[in-house]
């Protein structure tokens, strides 16, 4: 079906400067295990493509499920409109632009596929680990789940070039909810941040046959704790938090789209500008942030981007010094910068944005038990569960399910409702520890946000442990 495809595009392509086009296959299922109850599954099928065209300086496309010859041909014929129609309004002129020709292959690795597990067994999994979030009045709440997604990916040059690449990937979630009183609070697995490419490995990988009783002690002994106290302290982040922290402070602010205004009305800019690349101090000397898409089973690992440039590991942020921008071959030619292979798209309909990879920050030196050594007075925070920042992506305030109180060097009280505020100009130079490849952990969400109209999107974040100084920490709701 894919060749037939193929060959329909070539005698349909228009004689134009540039034409491309990106047929998107996508399947999903996801299973949901709610009080030992299971709930109605979802199955998607989805299949279609996109008609990049390039002429006169303009640029145009079109999208359509109908892959017809026909309607290949009404969406190029619609690229081509748009593309003349564009060509004296730009912002950029799209002729100067060497576009991508791929001739790269991806595929996740895979150990044991979704496909070879009867769903009955599936649903046995999911059953097994809803009731290991039991055995306690207390426990109001409690769900597993599993979220499984097969996208393939046909990238053409109407020169002849091709690329393809295969994704699985696999969400599980644990959580679990307690409640004593006028309190209600929760805990889950990994803070709902073990996504992965693979297949049902991942599973026991990321803890989810064997976490659950861990996860109902931790929100029982939540139940009966103080408050985080509220004060200037040294904070100890778990990858699980540092996913967040790492995703909206330097994530989207390093976005080069939005940067040269492309996301003002929606969801806003950021404070950096063009002419901090090269010299800035963003973080620390600790602070090594890497766009890294070919890391096995990250969950936005990939060959080549949306746009089809070929996707290599690149420092973003060097021993403290900002390198580089999150940008796509398009909004490296509007600002006259070099960037990364990160022009994604949430689907066949969509055109592709700069939008985040796999942007990790790299392990140091120091273990947990010397990064908690080091600490007077402080917290260990883990598990996002709520995130606030501005409109520039500078200031922001986040909460976590669960904290632990540092003193004198050992870890002592647990306490609930901890949050943390901050700036993100200031926070990350009062990194002042970074684990080591034993605290280092690979996670992701599904739900990254952007675009008119909307696109939500994968992405990966690895990190270590990390420590930071003078952060301003609270408790509450």
């Amino acid at each position: 079906m894919t060749e037939t495809i193929e060959r329909r595009f070539k005698k349909v392509a228009p004689a134009v400067e540039f034409c491309s086009m990106r047929l998107v296959t996508t399947r999903s299922e996801q299973l949901w295990v709610r009080q030992g109850v299971l709930q109605p599954m979802r199955s998607v099928r989805d299949q279609g493509a996109m008609i990049t065209v390039i002429d006169q300086g303009g640029y145009g496309y079109g999208a359509t499920s109908d892959l017809s010859e026909s309607g290949l041909r009404t969406a190029a014929e619609e690229a081509r409109a748009w593309a003349h129609s564009t060509r004296k309004h730009s912002v950029v002129d799209f002729s100067s632009i060497d576009m991508p020709r791929p001739t790269a292959s991806y595929e996740s690795p895979v150990s044991n596929s979704w496909d070879d597990t009867p769903l009955a067994d599936k649903i046995d999994l999911l059953k097994k680990g809803c009731d290991s979030l039991g055995g306690d009045q207390r426990i109001v709440d409690r769900e597993a789940s599993l979220w499984f997604t097969e996208e393939e990916t046909v990238f053409l040059a109407a020169d002849g070039s091709r690329a393809c690449q295969k994704l699985s990937m696999i969400v599980p979630d644990l959580a679990v909810v307690a409640n004593q009183g006028s309190e209600t609070l929760q805990r889950s697995l990994g803070g709902r941040g073990y996504c992965r490419q693979g297949g049902l490995e991942v599973l026991e990988l990321v803890g989810f046959h064997s976490e659950g009783p861990n996860l109902v002690q931790e929100a029982l002994q939540l139940l009966a704790a103080p408050d985080c106290p509220e004060e200037q302290m040294s904070l100890l982040l778990a990858p699980d938090q540092m996913l967040l922290q790492i995703h909206e402070s330097i994530g989207h602010p390093l976005e080069l789209d939005r940067i040269l205004g492309d996301e003002r009305n929606y969801a806003g800019t950021s404070f950096v500008t063009l002419d901090m690349f090269g010299s800035y101090r963003y973080g620390s000397d600790l602070l090594n942030i890497t766009f890294d898409p070919d890391r096995p089973q990250q969950f936005a690992s990939y060959g080549f981007d949306d746009d089809g440039l070929p996707a290599q590991r690149e420092y973003i942020i060097k021993d403290g010094i900002l390198l580089r921008p999150l940008g796509g071959v398009t909004s490296q030619a509007r600002a006259a910068i070099s960037g990364v292979a990160n022009s994604r798209a949430n689907g066949w309909n969509r055109p592709p944005i700069d939008r985040m990879a796999n942007l990790n920050l790299e392990p140091g030196k120091s273990s947990f038990d010397e990064l908690v050594s080091g600490v007077e007075r402080g917290v260990y925070m883990r598990s996002n569960c709520s995130w606030s920042i501005d409109d520039s992506r500078n200031k922001f305030q986040f909460g976590c399910e669960w904290a632990q109180l540092i003193e004198n060097g050992e870890l002592t009280t647990v306490v609930k409702k901890p949050n943390y505020r901050g700036v993100s100009a200031s926070f990350w130079r009062n990194l002042i520890g970074v684990g080591n490849e034993d605290t280092f952990e690979v996670m992701g969400t599904p739900y990254c946000g952007k675009g008119e109209p909307n696109q939500v999107i994968r992405v990966g974040h690895a990190s270590p442990t990390c420590l930071f100084r003078d952060v301003d920490v609270f408790g509450g709701a």
